[in-house]
């Protein structure tokens, strides 16, 4: 077993050092310096994997074959980002130009609250998140979740009233969970 794969090994270095340079030249010729390194990695991967396919009388051939396909996967992927971006910038337009911001006494109060209070505060009243999934965000537990939230509550009702907001701090009942 160990001298098949000892055998597998030297095969495979012996088409990497028979291909690598005509692979280089083969993929920078047909894209960018970044792409081509890419695309020749991503070819060798192919041989590795696919070592017992590579025609012995046609290693290279072969291998310019596998390079194009690898070519033509990373021009796709290319086109399918910047598809992505722009619809992800079109989408950022839409969202900047119609901004749903808070009351700007709230926005102002949030703004004086740790970063770790605004993202918990967020995630909960924006985001319309239950502790245990804000738990799941922020990768801590639930109970964590809990203290952290019942604290920015507490934060953010201090910073309201030092900027002149009316804040009722009486505890309000959540209708689902009266018995």
């Amino acid at each position: 077993m160990a001298t098949a794969a000892a055998g597998r090994q030297a095969r495979f270095e012996a088409v990497v050092a028979a291909v690598y340079e005509p692979l280089q030249r083969y993929a920078r010729r047909r894209t960018d310096l970044d792409a081509a390194d890419d695309v020749v990695a991503d070819t060798l991967l192919v041989v590795w994997r696919r070592l017992d396919e590579v025609p012995e009388e046609a290693v290279l051939p072969w291998c310019y074959r596998v390079a194009a396909n690898c070519l033509a996967n990373s021009r796709r992927a290319g086109r399918r980002r910047l598809r992505l971006v722009s619809r992800v910038a079109s989408v950022r337009q839409t969202i900047d130009a119609e901004p749903d911001l808070p009351d700007p006494t709230l926005h102002t109060a949030l703004a004086t609250l740790s970063p770790t209070d605004q993202e918990v505060l967020r995630l909960w009243a924006w985001e319309d998140l239950a502790p245990a999934e804000i738990a799941v965000a922020l990768g801590v537990s639930a109970n964590a979740v809990s203290i952290r939230l019942h604290r920015a509550k507490g934060h953010l009702a201090k910073a309201l009233e030092s900027n002149g907001a009316a804040v009722d701090t009486e505890p309000h009942e959540d209708p689902e969970e009266v018995t």
